[in-house]
């Protein structure tokens, strides 16, 4: 009997991969929910969504293999169809289509943001700076990809694909960066 009891009272160690692992696809999860907060804008083919803020987390989080990882699983379920990305829409005609570069760009800004997060320190100012950095990334691929697939200037694409986005996305950065430090201080000093 006293074996049977130190069997039972022993906790489960999950590896620690498997438990990234995971993460990924509640990342995944939580990107897609992100894209189903949509808001269309007349003058933008671009939404307003809450996507960015869980790219961005993803980065912190669940660092560079792991945060990609979740934005590939949200990335390639979209791309077979089913209707996760923004507008409840699957398929490859989105990832070609105007939003295409903002869908690539999520793709690196994990590995951008849990670098420069790791680099700096991992402390408050370490994660917004890495955050913008991701955004920015974000901003770039999809603001060039609009521009080519409108075919309009680049100035015109910022006023219409970027400076819509950046008060918004500022918020979801302070934001992202509050939810950093209550997840890693209750994860990581329990």
């Amino acid at each position: 009997m006293h074996n049977v009891k130190a069997v039972i009272s022993k906790s489960v160690e999950i590896p620690r991969n498997i438990t990234m692992i995971v993460g990924s696809f509640i990342f995944a999860t939580l990107i897609t929910i992100g894209a189903f907060v949509y808001i269309p804008l007349p003058f933008s083919p671009v939404p307003i969504t809450l996507q960015v803020l869980f790219v961005l987390l993803a980065g912190v989080l669940l660092g560079t293999r792991y945060g990609t990882l979740s934005v590939l699983i949200y990335i390639l379920v979209g791309a077979v169809g089913v209707p996760v990305f923004a507008g409840a829409i699957g398929g490859i005609a989105r990832i070609a289509g105007p939003t295409g570069g903002y869908l690539a760009g999520f793709l690196i800004a994990p590995s951008i943001v849990s670098f420069l997060f790791a680099r700096m320190g991992k402390h408050v100012f370490a994660a917004a700076i890495a955050m913008l950095a991701g955004l920015f990334v974000i901003y770039f691929l999809g603001m060039l990809h609009l521009s080519l697939f409108l075919g309009t200037t680049l100035l015109h694409t910022l006023k219409i694909g970027v400076l819509p986005f950046v008060a918004g996305d500022i918020v979801k950065i302070i934001l992202a960066v509050f939810l950093v430090f209550i997840t890693r201080r209750r994860l990581w000093n329990a």
